[in-house]
């Protein structure tokens, strides 16, 4: 049987490799994802007090940080059994709405448009943020640069740090905003709405416009009939932040709502010998492996899974967008992977009009943010919407807030079954027999994971505290003649 394999696939956060293995007569025999590094954060997690879990939990990924902060902060609020003030609330929205906006910005420009924009099977000098650039223009490029860096600064003022927050704590916010602050976010808001009527003009203009692009938009390719996950309002609208769990089966039949608590009642998590990563499911269809269908307990989160389990968008721009999506591609659900950047450039436009929201609502500058925890701790889950899926913390202590437990499931995770599912479709229908393999079109093949934005740093964590490495060596006749490996098992 001949291997083909992808190492490292690009255009990620983090590390991993595609193993595709062949027939005899060419075809594709099967196809894996594979990352080789260790998960480990859970653990070292244990014996801190609770309170600095927000804190140091920002610290497994520089491009997550503050989903990661977020769930914890809930997370340690559960465990006192405390509710921050209204004001607090609202202020971790916004500080949340300007993440998801500038961690899509950098997935959508600097991660997947290269495909559609440049090519898919162009020159991959070229096939980057730099080719981007040299096609849609300076301009553009530096409305792309201003707009993530606006996000950015918003992210900085209420969080502390630009990048890895401690503005959370237990009961609330550690500092309000003053008017002065309030003010230069509703600018940026605002700018940052129009920024979103961009991406989606450029995405009409450079994909749907592309006939080329379009059918691999709606072909087979990239087609894969799941459940969705994802929060929703009390209106079953989208929401980011807070909210119930709904799961749609394959047709868009809501079957189960769920609090964050109950989470360990509704999934459950496989694994297989060949990956560190695990591979979640719906307890109540239960697990039959790698295939989909509504047999199948796979489910899949991130954007498009967010607008498929919803009945709308909670703004009115986005929600123009929202049914523009749906009516352009055939109704609800849609199942096709690729359309996942679709959908992430409306949730641009539905994070900027909250933001723009919560910016002139007169409660976000009270300076009432926290509320005392007195409660004994104990156990408590935090969930939010990460930009890449749902992010569940659950944290458990002892009576005087000592860490003892601690499990995360992150967006990547519970993406990981339908991820490796998709690549090895993609495969399937993309190398034949007698067709030269390229690697324009393995890069088709990556195509097919990074739709789900995956952060295998938020997934995976080397325990030794080294990037495990495996070197395989061939011979001229293609035979392994030596394997040299660090910390891979």
């Amino acid at each position: 049987m001949k291997k083909i394999t992808i190492d490292p696939i690009t255009r990620l956060e983090g590390h991993g490799r595609i193993e595709i293995f062949l027939n005899e007569d060419g075809s594709v025999a099967n196809a894996y994802l594979q990352i080789p590094e260790l998960r480990g954060f859970e653990k070292f997690c244990e014996g801190r007090p609770v309170e600095e879990l927000p804190r140091i939990v920002t610290r497994i990924c520089g491009v997550c940080p503050g989903a990661h902060h977020m769930a914890s902060c809930k997370a340690t609020d559960a465990v006192y059994h405390v509710d921050p003030p209204p004001a607090a609330k609202k202020l971790r929205e916004l500080f949340y709405c300007a993440h998801m906006i500038h961690s899509h910005v950098a997935h959508f420009y600097a991660l997947a448009a290269p495909d559609f924009v440049v090519g898919p099977t162009a020159d991959p000098a070229k096939r980057n943020i730099l080719g981007l650039i040299d096609k849609v223009g300076l301009k553009v490029g530096g409305e792309v640069i201003k707009h993530r860096a606006y996000a950015q600064d918003i992210q900085a003022t209420i969080g502390g740090k630009a990048t890895h927050p401690v503005c959370g704590l237990p009961g609330g916010m550690s500092k309000a905003i003053t008017e002065e602050e309030r003010h230069d976010f509703e600018e940026k808001a605002k700018s940052l709405v129009e920024f979103g009527k961009l991406g989606l003009k450029l995405f009409d203009d450079l994909v749907l416009a592309n006939k080329e692009y379009l059918d691999l938009l709606t072909g087979d390719i990239y087609t894969m009939n799941s459940y969705y996950m994802g929060l929703v309002d009390d209106n079953n609208k989208v929401n980011f932040y807070e909210g119930d769990i709904r799961v749609v089966d394959p047709e868009g039949k809501e079957v189960d709502r769920f609090k964050a608590a109950d989470y360990l009642e509704h999934i459950a998590e496989h694994t297989e010998p060949w990956s560190y990563l695990k591979f979640p499911f719906l307890k109540k269809v239960g697990w039959k492996g790698l295939v989909d269908g509504k047999e199948s307990g796979v489910y899949r989160v991130n954007s498009l899974a967010r607008l498929n389990v919803a009945d709308g968008m909670a703004t009115p721009l986005a929600q123009e967008e929202y049914e523009r999506m749906y009516h352009t591609l055939g109704g609800k659900p849609v199942h096709l992977t690729l359309a996942f950047h679709w959908a992430r450039l409306i949730e641009i436009l539905y994070a900027a009009e909250r933001l723009l929201e919560l910016c002139q609502d007169k409660e976000i500058t009270d300076p009432n943010v926290r509320t005392i925890p007195t409660a004994t701790p104990d156990e408590g889950v935090g969930m939010v919407e990460a930009p890449r899926g749902t992010l569940f913390h659950h944290y458990r202590t002892d009576d005087k807030g000592i860490v003892t437990g601690v499990n995360l499931i992150v967006a990547t995770v519970q993406n990981n079954p339908a991820m490796n599912m998709s690549i090895k479709r993609a495969a399937e229908h993309l190398i034949e027999k007698g067709k030269e393999v390229t690697e324009g079109l393995l890069n088709m093949v990556e195509m097919a994971f990074r739709a789900y934005d995956p952060c295998m740093a938020c997934a995976t964590h080397a325990l030794p505290g080294q990037m495990p490495l495996e070197i395989i060596i061939y011979d001229s006749k293609g035979e392994v003649v030596q394997t040299l490996s660090r910390f891979v098992h």
